[in-house]
């Protein structure tokens, strides 16, 4: 019971994936508060819990609505004391090609995903600062990380998830805070008809909630992007290559085109620590450069 008596905040839990997170999430102990934009379904997954034994409560509204986020987070610290942990899950899809998308199918795909999850997050922050714990998950999607036809609207969210935790990783490093994503593939509402019926099949949401107990626990990581579906699990990386010192002159776009090839060598690629690494890298190697530059000057 690792998670015993810590609270949990799981986003869009009245049913699909958000529903099998909160019911795993009390099974290892922790008392859930289960948010849905319907009070209804977000309290017949409550019941669920306390009629298994468990401890739950309700935040019913949409994780876009910052003033129900801000009074219902309000709530659980009136009646808990504490937020541990936040399953950022809450989604809804509008899958249209990007020549057959409105801009209004993008912007409420995108409030949803990113907004609702930095509304929620920024909700819990500061609680969680100042007891130096948390657990933050965002809920990415290989259709962010590598992209899926009919989904520019989704896979732009998904992806912006992935910027968002790594930010906040870094920032609530100090104070005790973890903040990693999960990248699902479940068979739920929103993958009926993007999934055939036999992939679905294999791909039970109660087999992905069990990636949450690495990503909330004692020994959680921070920056994991941890891909679960179907019982199997990989992490995902955003890598950089080495690349290779290009420099300026008139012909420098023309040298760059001749020596793609090495730029995108995947040999020696590295997982930067933070955002600044490319940049210092990048002096670097300049500074290197002219120092080779002067060398040869003085060699001559």
């Amino acid at each position: 019971m690792q998670l015993q008596d810590r609270v949990a905040i799981v986003t869009g839990a009245g049913g699909g994936l958000g529903r099998t997170h909160a019911l795993f999430l009390a099974s290892h102990g922790a008392r859930v508060v289960v948010n849905d934009v319907s009070a209804a379904q977000a309290e017949a997954v409550a019941q669920e819990i306390r009629d298994a034994g468990g401890v739950a409560m309700t935040l019913p509204g949409s994780v876009t609505d910052e003033g129900a986020i801000g009074a219902g987070v309000a709530a659980v610290l009136s009646e808990w004391g504490r937020v541990d942990i936040l399953i950022n899950n809450a989604g809804i899809l509008r899958d249209k090609s990007f020549a057959k998308m409105t801009m209004a199918d993008f912007r409420t795909v995108v409030d949803v995903h990113l907004m609702g999850a930095a509304i929620c997050s920024h909700a819990v922050w500061e609680p969680m600062r100042e007891q130096r714990h948390g657990r933050i998950v965002m809920t990415t999607s290989s259709s962010g990380l590598y992209g899926n036809f009919g989904q520019a609207n989704y896979g732009a969210a998904k992806m912006a998830l992935v910027g968002l935790m790594q930010t906040l990783a870094i920032e609530g490093a100090k104070y005790g805070i973890r903040v990693n994503a999960l990248a699902p593939t479940a068979a739920t509402q929103m993958t009926h008809g993007v999934l055939p019926d036999d992939s679905l099949s294999r791909l039970d949401p109660a087999l992905v909630s069990n990636g949450l107990l690495a990503l909330t626990g004692d020994a959680a990581p921070t920056r994991a992007i941890l891909c679960a579906g179907g019982g199997h699990f990989a992490v995902a990386n955003v890598t950089l290559t080495e690349g290779t010192y290009i420099g300026d002159g008139t012909d420098a776009a023309e040298r760059l085109i001749e020596r793609w090839d090495d730029v995108c060598d995947r040999r020696g690629d590295v997982v930067p620590e933070y955002g600044f690494f490319q940049a210092e890298r990048e002096v670097t190697s300049a500074q290197h450069a002219a120092r080779r530059d002067e060398a040869a000057k003085s060699a001559a």
